[in-house]
């Protein structure tokens, strides 16, 4: 598979990226960090072996959309097309931090949202010129419901999610399968200093999912597998319980 990979170098994404570089993808990697990307891209190589090939990098940026056409145009040269687009990047604040900086507010819901989409719709029409192929992109379980600890964050997932679910409904005929990952609280740097669910998941386990679903092309993929119950639970909570509850 030739997978074009913005978000591979931390976390969720470069678990995942590993498990592609292991089994023979060709991947090119997509980031704002040059060194993050040639450390990232050396270790794919080093996993990968001959089979998946040089990793290729190229400058990305969810907060520069001009960045996003030479950045897919990059790894559509190197790789000779796309096969899939992953998305891994995206930006995390508390919601406290988030009501008392402006630009950092500012930021997070552009780079989930707006920058997010904006990427996806430079990817939609490259991947379907190929015939079709595989759109996977992170978005949350935050959006499934409004929340007092994640207003913003999870208000630009909730966003991202109804984008990637039109998306879904409107292109796979034409053969554009898209995956939206609703992560819940998975053990990574993002989420470093926050007290772990008794659920809480780890990098290698998202990815084992996530892999699946891109082969099998699943629409949706909450990982760990409980934030499906747990989830569905507090979308059934009703409104005057939530105003009380700190969740």
């Amino acid at each position: 598979m030739r997978v074009a990979f913005l978000g591979a170098t931390k976390g969720m994404g470069r678990a995942l990226a590993r498990r592609m570089a292991e089994r023979g993808d060709r991947l090119f990697l997509l980031g704002r960090s040059p060194e993050e990307l040639e450390r990232s891209a050396r270790d794919l190589e080093a996993r990968g072996g001959a089979e998946a090939g040089s990793v290729g990098t190229a400058p990305c940026d969810l907060l520069a959309p001009e960045s996003f056409a030479p950045a897919l145009a990059a790894a559509e040269g190197q790789l000779g097309g796309l096969d899939t687009v992953v998305v891994t990047a995206g930006l995390f604040a508390s919601q406290e931090a988030l009501e008392e900086d402006t630009q950092r507010r500012a930021d997070l819901l552009m780079a989930n949202f707006t920058g997010t989409v904006l990427f996806c719709e430079e990817a939609r029409p490259r991947l379907l010129a190929d015939g079709g192929g595989t759109l996977c992109v992170f978005s949350s379980v935050a959006g499934e419901r409004g929340r007092k600890p994640v207003v913003l964050y999870g208000a630009s997932k909730a966003g991202l999610s109804a984008y990637l679910e039109g998306l879904d409904h409107k292109f796979r005929a034409a053969g554009l399968v898209t995956v939206c990952v609703k992560p819940g609280f998975v053990k990574t740097g993002m989420t470093a200093g926050l007290d772990p669910p008794p659920f809480a998941g780890e990098p290698e386990g998202v990815a084992t999912q996530v892999l699946k679903a891109i082969d099998t092309g699943r629409p949706v993929v909450y990982a760990p597998p409980m934030w499906r119950w747990v989830m569905l639970v507090i979308r059934g909570l009703p409104r005057a319980v939530m105003r009380r509850i700190g969740f």
